[in-house]
């Protein structure tokens, strides 16, 4: 039996603010004691040369956070990610439903949305702080209720 419980955050590019969140959540999961890890995909692959956005990479970097948190590149979104996935996170609602309704639909439900717009909405110090502070809220979230991993003999109830 698996003893940790996973969450995937998605967005659209897998290239910044699911990325950030991946980062994020396995950097403080741990100080919190929760056998929990993060993975992170997008419906639409970012294709540049660089494997992480430089605001992602620089966020991190502030918060003292190891790169190796997350990812190595963008991983485009398939079914068995979100059947593999204890929880699922789409960072920004507006956006990111409309794109599990046509690709997933009967996976709708099971997703919880964020808001946390894109680099065209706001700014990325906004949006990765919004990250973190979501990120940090379902940390409290998990470690209050049933969900510190299978170890515990317990799995996720939301």
């Amino acid at each position: 039996m698996n003893d940790w419980q996973s969450v995937l955050f998605l967005c659209t590019g897998n290239f910044y603010r699911s990325r950030y969140a991946e980062a994020w959540f396995n950097f403080l999961a741990p100080r919190h004691g929760l056998y929990w890890r993060a993975e992170s995909r997008g419906f639409r692959p970012h294709l540049e040369e660089a494997t992480l956005s430089p605001h992602a990479e620089t966020r991190l970097a502030s918060q003292s956070v190891p790169r190796l948190l997350t990812r190595n590149a963008p991983e485009r979104l398939v079914e068995a990610d979100l059947a593999e996935a204890t929880l699922v996170v789409a960072l920004y609602e507006a956006e990111h439903r409309p794109m599990v309704r046509e690709r997933f639909p009967h996976w709708i439900e099971r997703v919880r949305y964020w808001n946390v717009p894109d680099i065209d909405e706001t700014t990325p110090p906004i949006a990765l702080a919004k990250v973190e502070a979501e990120v940090e809220a379902l940390i409290l979230q998990l470690r209050a209720g049933h969900a510190l991993g299978s170890r515990a003999t317990v799995g996720a109830e939301f």
